[in-house]
């Protein structure tokens, strides 16, 4: 098991805690404009998606050059989007993400490296 990410899970604690704890960091939060809130509620969503985006489609080959990867992610992050939007849960849209990822890698699906 390797440690290396554990220096950017604290580091991620830091930076989206307070922003989805401002509820009990300060009083009287609920006072603040809906378009504040709705952005505090959504810092720290935003930071792991970006996070996730970035491990699922760069990769890093041998020749320590990044490349763009198109594979089978593309496919279930897309279908995840989907049925969020479309039926308003993130559970079962991440449950079809994994699934259809687990399925194409067992069925040998490889990727396409630009």
């Amino acid at each position: 098991m390797s440690t290396d990410l554990v220096g950017l899970a604290f580091l991620m604690f830091l930076v989206t805690y307070p922003s989805r704890a401002i509820g009990l960091l300060a009083p009287r939060v609920d006072r603040l404009p809906k378009p504040v809130l709705d952005y505090l509620q959504l810092v720290g969503p935003a930071v792991l998606t970006a996070i996730a985006a970035v491990s699922v489609i760069i990769i890093t080959g041998d020749d320590r050059r990044s490349h763009i990867q198109i594979g089978i992610e593309w496919m279930a992050v897309l279908a995840c989007l989907g049925i969020v939007l479309w039926r308003r849960n993130l559970f079962l849209g991440i449950v079809v993400a994994v699934a259809i990822a687990v399925v194409a890698r067992a069925l040998g699906a490889s990727p396409l490296i630009l």
